[in-house]
């Protein structure tokens, strides 16, 4: 009973992490990646989808992406997206392909993606803290229903926190790589 339970938080926590860890991939940083459009949502036959559905997307230079579509009947669609986006850039479309050159971001704007970065990391840390939280209510209820003793919850208790405090930890980490990649001029 107290195997399932920790074993299902952990997943949940390892799940938390890896949004984190995605959502942190479309941030921009100096570097052209895929991952900064890729989940772009574009309107496709009124349905939003994600961009890496309807096109590839390349890195030809450093501070360059192309975007192919597979249909060239949404080369319109995909442009209007990138510039309601949040990126801040600008598509050249030459009736093939978008291409998106990245300009180097000010300090400004680096401090501003900082910011942002700490947002989605305490985000991800509730996550993390509200698994903890079902999980304790889980093991609480297992009790009440006299499954596991009272000793057995305080010790399912103490290992929730340990699974935690050891998810809150990966996720700093993964915010301390992101922070010094973005302030890498």
């Amino acid at each position: 009973m107290l195997k399932e339970a920790h074993y299902e938080a952990e997943e949940r926590m390892k799940g938390a992490l890896e949004a984190l860890e995605e959502d942190l991939g479309g941030i921009r940083t100096g570097r052209a990646s895929p991952a900064l459009v890729e989940k772009l949502l574009v309107e496709y036959y009124d349905m939003p989808t994600p961009l890496m559905q309807l096109a590839t997307i390349s890195v030809p230079e450093a501070r360059m992406l192309m975007i192919r579509p597979f249909d060239a009947a949404t080369l319109r669609n995909i442009e209007r997206a990138i510039m309601a986006s949040d990126l801040g850039l600008t598509p050249n479309n030459d009736g093939k392909v978008i291409r998106l050159n990245l300009p180097p971001l000010t300090e400004e704007r680096r401090r501003d993606l900082v910011k942002l970065v700490h947002t989605r990391l305490e985000e991800a840390r509730v996550a993390v803290r509200n698994v903890r939280r079902d999980g304790i209510k889980d093991l609480r209820e297992f009790e009440h229903e006299k499954l596991i003793s009272e000793d057995e919850l305080e010790e399912g208790e103490d290992n929730l926190q340990k699974l935690t405090d050891k998810y809150i930890e990966l996720v700093n980490e993964v915010g301390v790589h992101k922070e010094r990649e973005i302030m890498e001029v």
